[in-house]
């Protein structure tokens, strides 16, 4: 039987709240259920606060599950993992962080549902020092040696912190390692610059699923190996693992490496058999791999087929116009994007002020840049200012004016160059 939360009774008994709290599918109702609790004063009932806590942190407001929590009283740690999962996951960890030791201090005992946030929660704010303590703890009560989740965030959290010592001992000490495990330790290699260990660890993983394969292929990719990347997705075919986006994000990484617009084309053409969509990722990560290698019209066609654009998208675009000297053409996607409502960043700016420098646009130049810092509040970079003084240089003045114009200018941005 449908709910219906226009006009819900003003007074509400305990029976009939569970049944509205279980139905409630957005934070608008969920407001009008919680007026109701606190008209009906059942507001301090535990089981109808903790419900609300957790509805409250599912939908990311810190401040009314927070507000929630205060009123619980003596608080067990079902409710205690509640607000500490909603501060880990809603990016404020070290109120995550807070909130654990004062869980400790109330003398309420964590469970294997408490370590995981709070380890992400170190992660989050790279403290390892907490974590090392947390992890301690752990061992202490029992949940280490038991818990593989509990492991395989711990192994996280000492390859993030950069503490590969601590990561591997975590590692050696799992004896039935999942996949989450091995694809763990392989990036952690990875992003500590030991590729060939990585790769020999990835060939001894028992399964092996789509994150792990592009783990690998995009260190490779990043380790200036791109032809090692392309060599082992050709490895992966025969496995019968799927790629994802970010696959093919990593080989056309690979593409713009080697310089292949043929290979570039090829994933472009795999990716459309496979039945991928033009998704951000892909289709910036396209337009930056056509650019680069020389097709500026084939950029621009993945451009006009992307119904969803980010930002990167926009300045790729606009990057791409400009590597290739179409000043013009970058400055009119600069002006579609304002049309579209989509906020400018330092990015951008380079790329627009590069445009003005091309097509000799001193005045716009000047405009631009007093709407980079004036209206968008962006502090203006070395390559800003680069580009401001081949503007002055490309003016059609002499050199006296323009060294005037140029010491004017320095005076007006507050820089001071030697």
């Amino acid at each position: 039987m449908a709910i219906c939360f226009s006009s819900p009774p003003d007074f509400i008994s305990p029976s009939n709240i569970q049944p509205l709290l279980q139905h409630c599918s957005n934070p608008h109702h969920l407001t009008q259920i919680h007026a109701k609790i606190i008209r009906s004063n059942l507001s301090s009932n535990p089981l109808i606060a903790t419900q609300l806590l957790r509805l409250y942190s599912s939908y990311g407001n810190l401040n009314y599950a927070t507000s929630i929590f205060q009123q619980i009283q003596s608080p067990s740690t079902f409710p205690w993992n509640l607000i500490i999962r909603a501060h880990t996951i809603n990016g404020s960890p070290s109120l995550s962080l807070t909130l654990y030791n004062l869980m400790i201090c109330a003398g309420v005992t964590p469970d294997k549902f408490t370590f995981p946030f709070v380890i992400k929660a170190c992660s989050a704010s790279l403290n390892v020092d907490k974590g090392k303590e947390v992890h301690a703890f752990a061992v202490k009560t029992g949940f280490y040696g038991k818990d593989m989740f509990v492991k395989n965030t711990l192994l996280d959290m000492y390859v993030k912190c950069g503490v590969l010592e601590y990561a591997r001992k975590v590692f050696d000490e799992i004896p039935v390692r999942n996949v989450v495990s091995w694809t763990t330790m392989v990036s952690g290699l990875i992003g500590f610059g030991e590729l060939d260990h990585a790769r020999r660890l990835f060939d001894q993983m028992p399964v092996r699923n789509v994150v792990s394969w592009t783990a690998m292929i995009n260190g490779y990719v990043a380790n200036g190996r791109p032809q090692e990347a392309f060599d082992l997705f050709s490895e992966m075919q025969p496995e019968g693992v799927r790629p994802n986006e970010f696959t093919l994000v990593s080989l056309l990484r690979a593409c713009t490496e080697m310089g292949s617009l043929n290979l570039g084309a090829w994933v472009h053409d795999y990716a459309l058999n496979n039945g991928f969509q033009l998704g951000v990722y892909l289709g910036t990560a396209l337009i930056d791999m056509y650019s680069k290698c020389g097709s500026l019209e084939e950029a621009r066609k993945v451009f006009d087929l992307m119904e969803i654009r980010s930002l990167a998208t926009w300045n790729s675009m606009i990057s791409s116009f400009g590597v290739h000297g179409c000043g013009e053409e970058a400055l009119a996607v600069f002006e579609e994007m304002m049309e579209e409502k989509i906020m400018p960043d330092a990015i951008t700016f380079v790329g627009v002020l590069s445009a003005c420098v091309q097509t000799d646009r001193v005045d716009e130049g000047l405009n631009y840049f007093k709407f980079m810092t004036q209206v968008c509040g962006i502090m203006p970079v070395l390559e800003h200012y680069v580009c401001m003084f081949e503007l002055w240089g490309r003016a059609k003045v002499n050199a006296e004016t323009r060294s005037y114009n140029g010491q004017r200018f320095l005076l007006r941005t507050g820089t001071l160059m030697f």
